[in-house]
């Protein structure tokens, strides 16, 4: 449309000529002003990317999305990111981990106890900044989550409600979505991150007569006095129970399994310490308690101003007692349920409605290992929505799991439908242990995603390169070349694990002998520690299927563990980098270990080859000349046996490297060390060879 004619009309000269040319202005104005973006024409509400969710997920994937510079809008129905923290948890207080202070200045390491900080480039955008409590106030988060998103420039729409979501008739993997004004937008990619927020009502004989956790009352003195039932056995449950417990007679918990305390299972979703106060009041007999029970096998019912618990009900429907003794026959005051969350379908359409898992997981909808829809296919699932492929094993329904899965997500899409391929590094195999040794020690996405993302690293054919794919979903290995990218044959994968039995309800994970220290029993280490798969062909699909049910990953060609550590350093160069270095000797077929560029001078003067690091560096002008600082260090160190200072060290034009100790020198060493009469040449040789310089 065009308005080039609009002031061109002649008007008379009068009043009411005047208020005509002002009234006809004005309408020229309206119609040469920029229509609103939810106005304009279908090309317009067309996106690459839609995000519905404008949560910590939907901004982890925005961040990415931006920096990708893709066409996306992540689209939120309130007026604040997060919304979900504007109501819970109800008493305002976190669970996840604020700890500001590790002792160290490594970013990422400090990433893997910083729970609430999503990543980013901005050093401002860590929560440390934003509060000192260990565990912060929830307003605090919802501080951060505006300031992470305006401050990244990342697309969020705010106030859009999105409804019916659809296939788009002119693509089966595209979609259409309209929001509360009636506008549609058509996605290439529909990425829901909505998380779990609809509340769990359960199918129960009176569950009306219960307060649900979304709208009790948070004040005290409506408890007082009060005997109280809580339905549910969670940090939520748990959560209500500290809130009120001082002002009621007496509290009773009810939940069809026994408690679960994060700190035997290593699941963070599980009761925590900061919420478990009602235990103590339980277990030293102050008349609060915890029960087990099917809740679906129980029944509410009004008596007076009281309500009543039945255990069963007749052929007739009525209620009954199963014993007099029957632990709920007193009549309580007050219902609270608290029994979780679950995913919110209702935003699709009933003909395109995402499937659910089973079980204990028929509150996420059902994804696969690329977090895709089983029955979508172009819908994906990021954040707490996607737990359901490590619930009740990794962090991935928490932000500071989940961070790193959207990442996983970020990078599967690029692939997919970019063709980027999964972001890789190649280093010379010699490189290959310093690499994992700082992965293994920093990393903070394999510290958090343990068991679901690991590091692949493929090797070539002559076992002299290997190329690095940082925190790829490991369920997903037999279909690496897919979704990385790049084809692969012989691989590595190292994840970290816990015990296979370590972890459980009931389990006594503090007993005397819960830990180990020797290398030789690096397989039977409990806690969180690096393990590495060798296969010299990509795992199969039936290779997957075969798994038994504790198998993280498939038979491996060679499998080695690192021991566990105290401090969660694996930098021991007896317990840990030995160890590991034989197990690369060994699956490489090459002798890794570095060498001065002494020896490898003797070794290039004296054999027909030489080892790989000396062909690889020394003979292409790279090495490192042992100086005699440098060979203090080693000896003190105890990566060399017996050279010291004696050896000579000064710089020498004739000499690649450096001055190669005379016979003298080298006989005197020999006798101060008792080494015997043998041949001095051969002997420094050894000992050089047999040097553990990494480090250096």
């Amino acid at each position: 449309m065009t308005h080039t004619g609009c002031f061109k009309t002649a008007f008379p000269s009068s009043t009411v000529a005047l208020t005509l040319v002002f009234q006809w202005t004005l309408v020229c104005l309206l119609l040469l002003a920029p229509l609103p973006s939810a106005l304009t024409s279908d090309t317009h509400r067309y996106h690459d990317y839609c995000v519905v969710g404008g949560g910590p997920a939907g901004l982890q994937l925005g961040f990415f999305l931006e920096r990708a510079n893709r066409d996306y809008i992540i689209f939120e129905r309130s007026n604040v990111s997060g919304h979900f923290f504007v109501d819970y948890p109800r008493h305002r207080t976190l669970i996840s981990i604020n700890k500001r202070n590790t002792g160290k200045t490594n970013k990422e390491f400090n990433l893997r106890h910083d729970w609430n900080s999503l990543l980013s480039d901005d050093e401002s955008l860590l929560f440390r900044h934003y509060s000192k409590e260990m565990f912060p106030h929830a307003d605090r988060l919802l501080d951060y989550l505006r300031d992470y998103q305006q401050k990244l420039g990342i697309k969020v729409q705010f106030n859009t409600e999105v409804r019916n979501i659809r296939k788009a008739s002119d693509n089966e993997e595209q979609y259409q979505l309209d929001d509360q004004h009636g506008n549609t937008y058509q996605c290439k990619v529909l990425v829901v991150a909505t998380g779990l927020w609809k509340p769990n009502i359960p199918d129960v004989k009176g569950i009306e007569y219960a307060e649900g956790y979304e709208t009790m009352s948070l004040n005290p003195d409506d408890y007082e006095g009060k005997t109280v039932l809580i339905l549910g056995r969670g940090n939520a449950a748990f959560e209500v129970a500290d809130g009120i417990y001082g002002a009621t007679n007496l509290i009773h918990m009810v939940s069809r399994s026994r408690v679960r305390l994060s700190w035997e299972t290593h699941y963070v979703g599980d009761l925590r310490a900061v919420n478990n106060a009602l235990l103590d009041t339980y277990q030293l007999k102050s008349l609060d308690g915890l029960l087990e029970g099917k809740i679906g096998e129980i029944s509410l019912k009004k008596v007076g101003d009281k309500y009543m618990v039945f255990a069963d009900h007749d052929d007739e429907g009525s209620d009954i007692f199963v014993l007099d003794n029957f632990a709920m026959r007193e009549p309580y005051d007050k219902v609270i349920r608290c029994l979780g969350f679950t995913f919110d379908d209702s935003v699709f359409q009933n003909d395109t409605m995402p499937q659910h898992g089973r079980g204990r997981k028929k509150k996420f909808p059902a994804i696969g290992h690329n977090y895709e829809s089983i029955n979508l296919p172009g819908v994906f699932i990021a954040g707490a929505a996607s737990h359901s492929l490590d619930f009740r094993k990794s962090a991935g329904g928490f932000l500071h799991g989940f961070r790193y899965t959207t990442r996983a997500l970020h990078k599967l899409l690029e692939n997919r439908y970019e063709g980027v391929p999964w972001p890789s590094q190649q280093i010379p195999v010699t490189q290959l242990l310093n690499y994992l040794l700082k992965r293994m020690n920093e990393a903070s996405g394999l510290y958090q995603m343990f068991s679901v993302l690991g590091d692949v690293i493929t090797i070539s054919d002559d076992g002299k390169t290997a190329e690095v794919f940082e925190e790829f979903p490991v369920h997903l290995i037999d279909e690496f070349p897919k979704h990385a990218g790049r084809e692969a044959k012989r691989v590595l994968v190292m994840v970290m694990e816990y015990g296979v039995d370590f972890s459980g309800p009931g389990k006594d994970i503090f007993r005397y002998d819960r830990a180990t220290g020797e290398p030789s029993e690096a397989h039977l280490s409990n806690f969180l520690h690096p393990v590495f798969y060798y296969y010299e062909t990509l795992p199969t699909k039936e290779d997957m299927r075969k798994r038994g049910v504790k198998q993280l990953m498939p038979r491996p060609k060679a499998l080695h563990h690192l021991v566990e550590d105290f401090l969660t350093l694996w930098d021991g160069p007896q317990t840990h980098i030995t160890p590991l270095r034989h197990f690369l000797d060994h699956i490489t077929q090459h002798d890794l270990r570095s060498r001065f560029d002494q020896v490898c001078f003797f070794e290039a003067m004296t054999h027909n080859g030489s080892s790989l690091a000396c062909s690889d560096q020394y003979l292409q002008g790279q090495g490192l000349s042992a100086t005699k600082d440098i060979m203090d260090i080693a000896v003190d160190s105890g990566l060399v046996s017996f050279l010291a200072s004696q050896q000579g060290t000064e710089k020498s034009s004739d000499v690649p490297g450096g001055k190669l100790a005379s016979d003298h020198e080298i006989h005197q060493v020999l006798e101060e060390n008792e080494l015997g009469d043998v041949d001095p040449m051969t002997k420094i040789a050894e000992f050089q060879a047999d040097a553990e310089i990494s480090e250096f």
